[in-house]
């Protein structure tokens, strides 16, 4: 399982490069894209704004197939507060830029499936994909909006994978 988790963070952390460069973030003294898997992260009091939280949160196998089929739902929230120029009052146009990002990040919908514990990172002999976006309600919470989206990843488990 966390050969396809580490693959879907990936695959969507080099295409928000793409589709916009300019939603980034600095941790740790890093400036890198716009994107975090919650638990590989320290915890931390508040997600940070204006960026693409991933949260994995339910876990199904089906094992009657040839190889192990198996379903994650990957919860991303996200949530901005605007910009200080408007006074916030643009929070809501970019809540919908983020959730146009989010579809785009998303499209198409498979990648190879990697294994990053190997350097350089070698590739596998299945792929994993994933369905469309479930949009939750946007959420106002005093001076920001956020919304949190599901997206069921499936991949195949491989022999020797855990």
């Amino acid at each position: 399982m966390q050969n396809a988790k580490d693959t879907f963070y990936i695959t969507l952390r080099d295409r928000l490069a793409t589709v916009n460069p300019a939603r980034t973030m600095t941790l740790r003294s890093v400036t890198r894209p716009g994107i975090l898997v919650e638990e590989a992260e320290s915890p931390v009091p508040l997600m940070p704004m204006d960026v693409f939280v991933l949260r994995w949160t339910n876990v199904a196998v089906e094992s009657n197939l040839a190889l192990p089929l198996v379903q994650m739902t990957c919860e991303i929230q996200y949530s901005t507060a605007g910009t200080q120029a408007l006074g916030g009052l643009d929070r809501g146009r970019l809540l919908e830029a983020m959730d146009a990002e989010l579809l785009q990040m998303l499209s198409p919908a498979s990648t190879q499936k990697m294994n990053y514990s190997t350097a350089p990172a070698t590739a596998m002999e299945t792929f994993i994909f994933w369905d469309q976006p479930e949009f939750g309600s946007t959420v106002p919470l005093r001076d920001q909006v956020s919304r949190a989206t599901s997206v069921t990843v499936w991949s195949w488990q491989e022999a020797g994978e855990k």
